[in-house]
């Protein structure tokens, strides 16, 4: 059993999920193969990802092809890019109908073998806050960490997270557009030749 098949089959946040206002069954999405040569790691999938079991299968996911600059047939292509959140399930919601915060126990669980599969990574494209501080250990806020992207590019890029409530966020910050996404959009295409 491959690692991908072996995290599809993980069960251990079902009492968890069952106590959320969802009260959903776990459905990892392990979206990898050992030959990719581009991570994208996230946050956690959301309800519309846990329903169709496709990562980024949302607006979110629109957007962020838009800045990488690539179509879903590259996107999808598991031997190209691997999309490895911080949480393989849809966490659920809160009674407010906020998404949860993804479960420790899955990165704790899965990361490190991932990872430890992934050594053909040429480029690694972090989406949020969670991913920022488990990949590059920071503390600071998603704006300031996105801000200081040079200091890690051109091997690793740091995103805000591409829901639509971060609109507000990008205009605010047109910076974004215009310095961080043509540099994202050449390191791609460099890590995918």
């Amino acid at each position: 059993m491959s690692l991908a098949e072996e995290i599809r089959a993980c069960r251990i946040c079902a009492p968890r999920f069952a106590e959320t206002e969802t009260a959903h069954a776990p459905r990892p999405v392990a979206w990898f193969a050992p030959s990719a040569r581009v991570l994208i790691a996230g946050q956690a999938p959301g309800l519309r990802v846990h329903k169709s079991g496709k990562p980024f299968d949302d607006p979110s996911g629109d957007r962020l092809r838009d800045w990488l600059g690539i179509g879903p047939e590259t996107f999808y292509d598991t031997r190209r890019i691997a999309v490895v959140p911080m949480a393989f399930c849809f966490p659920g919601y809160d009674a407010k109908g906020a998404d949860l915060p993804p479960p420790k126990v899955c990165g704790e669980t899965w990361h490190d073998r991932v990872m430890a599969e992934l050594s053909q990574v040429r480029l690694r494209v972090l989406v949020g806050g969670y991913a920022h501080r488990y990949h590059l250990g920071v503390r600071s806020g998603v704006t300031e960490t996105v801000r200081n992207w040079r200091a890690h590019a051109p091997g690793t890029f740091v995103l805000p997270h591409p829901s639509w409530r971060n609109t507000a966020w990008l205009k605010k910050n047109p910076w974004f557009e215009a310095e961080v996404l043509p540099a994202l959009r050449a390191a791609m295409g460099e890590a995918l030749r």
